[in-house]
């Protein structure tokens, strides 16, 4: 199990610890997160004019919001790969397949090649006996 990280963190301007059993990078990277969505909304004159309380609350909804849409983005992308995924194995399936009728066709003109020098053999013993008998009359 991985070791448990403590990390200093400045978001809104105050400096937090975080702790977890992530890396210290990725800790920085959710406090930056956060530090853009706070000066993503500071810019907006009618977010400012609100109580911070209400603040807090619209950027946790806006936060949660951008989960939620992120959530929805792997879904349809695990989706996605499970159609591929399907796809691919049905690919596969038909390559064999069709690998099978291949060898089989092969087998089959190999063994119509070998009855058509059998066939030609033959024709030429015929035709030498019909030139022999033709010499004898």
């Amino acid at each position: 199990m991985a070791s448990k990280t403590d990390t200093e963190v400045i978001i809104g301007g105050k400096v937090f610890t975080l702790s977890g059993y992530e890396s210290e990078e990725y800790l920085q990277k959710v406090a930056s997160y956060i530090n853009n969505k706070i000066s993503e909304y500071n810019k907006i004159d009618g977010f400012r004019r609100q109580p911070i309380d209400t603040q807090n609350v619209l950027m946790q909804l806006n936060i949660a919001d951008d989960y939620f849409k992120a959530r929805k983005q792997i879904e349809l992308m695990e989706e996605q790969l499970s159609d591929k995924e399907k796809e691919l194995y049905d690919l596969k399936h038909e390559l064999i397949a069709t690998q099978i009728k291949l060898e089989n066709m092969e087998k089959n003109g190999k063994s119509l090649q070998s009855k058509l020098d059998e066939s030609s053999k033959k024709i030429i013993q015929l035709e030498t006996q019909m030139k022999g008998n033709g010499n004898r009359k």
